[in-house]
């Protein structure tokens, strides 16, 4: 027999920025027994999500539920919004920003990749995978497109590969100031329900998100929320569609139902985390995520080593990416943390393999939780040998059990 639950005592600590860890009360939800999808009982259940999916968003208008995970999402966005060889503006700040370019490649698009182009003492030779966007550049590369060939503008929110949360709202402004008429796509796929999100307000026409991260749900749900300029242009984009075409499934939604079978049970499990993020409160989210991530900044501030993230105002509060010491494989470091402690860290990914590691502190975590995590990474790498500056744990204790920082 081939043995799939590894974990001999306790539970499991899945400290990734995603999957996380699901809370009991969403897989209780999702055990309820799978329902007949054109039945109605499930049409009052695509009624409630698509309703509570909007307060998420901070939208009125449709939000697209995909039985896909968020590259379904990216994918979508792209094709119901462009045709063959529209050209894309992206901005390069990590590893999914380049994913989502390599799929506008392949989709047939043309792309062009802005960077920030500095160097870094701590991350050479990856320039711009310590920061956010620099909303500047793309202003003054849209004032230069006077024949308006660029036609879309696509940004990463929360770059989950290098810990650096964009200012969205600035980017919608250096779109305005160039008076360029772009449409803005949005990936928050990591970045939704953690961070502060408003797709309407912010002027995005096109917002990607997840089930995985801030929803707290397993892989395997994802979004669209469109603006109707985003619904205009489907109506004369030529990209070649069918399973991700909005105008269907829209119009299904309107009864609560989808043209295809949906992930029922997913369904139940959106609809009890919609309830868990309404009853506490998104700013009560937000203001927790936000304390994490200060508690775990300390940490690593405390071990002397660097952020991955080189803007202090751009840190995120779902993430952060510890830059390892020259010579030490962060993979090697991940493995040997857990083995000993049963807990899984992000890895580098692209061109910060073996080079960094990510600690997630979203979803369903609390102080103690963090402070056991912190507690396995400061064990693990001085059993590897990294002479750390001083005490992480003591400094994330000191942050979570100040006064002032109370929940």
């Amino acid at each position: 027999m081939i043995k799939l639950d590894f974990h001999a005592s306790g539970r499991h600590f899945l400290q990734i920025p995603g999957p996380s860890p699901v809370p009991d009360r969403i897989l209780r939800a999702m055990s309820l027994p799978t329902i007949d999808h054109r039945g109605p009982e499930f049409g009052a259940l695509g009624l409630k999500v698509l309703s509570g999916i909007k307060q998420i968003f901070k939208t009125r208008q449709p939000v697209i539920i995909y039985p896909a995970s968020g590259t379904g999402a990216w994918e979508a966005a792209l094709v119901n919004t462009l045709s063959p060889q529209d050209h894309v503006l992206m901005y390069e700040t990590g590893h999914f920003a380049s994913l989502w370019q390599k799929m506008a490649r392949r989709l047939g698009l043309s792309t062009e990749f802005l960077a920030w182009a500095g160097e870094d003492a701590d991350l050479p030779g990856v320039p711009g995978w310590r920061h956010a966007i620099r909303a500047e550049l793309i202003e003054a590369r849209l004032a230069q497109d006077k024949e308006h060939r660029i036609k879309a503008v696509c940004v990463v929110h929360n770059e989950t590969s290098t810990g650096a949360t964009s200012d969205i709202p600035a980017v919608r402004q250096a779109i305005d100031a160039a008076g360029h008429p772009a449409l803005l796509m949005v990936d928050s796929i990591s970045g939704l329900a953690c961070v502060d999100y408003r797709h309407e307000e912010w002027g995005v026409d096109v917002t990607i998100s997840g089930s995985q991260k801030g929803l707290m749900l397993p892989p395997g749900m994802s979004f669209n929320a469109v603006s109707s300029r985003a619904l205009e242009a489907a109506k004369t984009a030529k990209l070649q569609r069918s399973y991700f075409a909005w105008d269907e499934i829209i119009d299904m939604n309107n009864s609560g139902y989808w043209p295809y079978t949906p992930n029922t049970n997913l369904m139940y499990g959106l609809s009890e985390a919609l309830d868990m993020l309404l009853e506490e409160g998104l700013e009560s989210v937000f203001r927790r995520h936000a304390r994490w991530a200060r508690g775990v900044r300390a940490a690593v501030t405390a071990w002397g080593l660097p952020i991955q993230c080189a803007d202090p105002e751009a840190y995120s509060p779902v993430l952060t990416g510890v830059i390892t010491p020259v010579g030490v494989d962060s993979d090697a470091l991940r493995k040997l943390i857990y083995d000993r402690y049963d807990l899984s860290l992000g890895t580098g990914l692209g061109k910060v393999k073996g080079r960094m590691f990510r600690i997630g502190h979203l979803g369903d975590s609390n102080d103690l939780t963090l402070v056991a995590t912190i507690a396995g990474c400061e064990m693990g790498m001085k059993q590897s040998g990294i002479k750390l500056a001083g005490s992480g744990v003591q400094a994330a204790m000191n942050q979570y059990g100040a006064a002032d920082s109370a929940p």
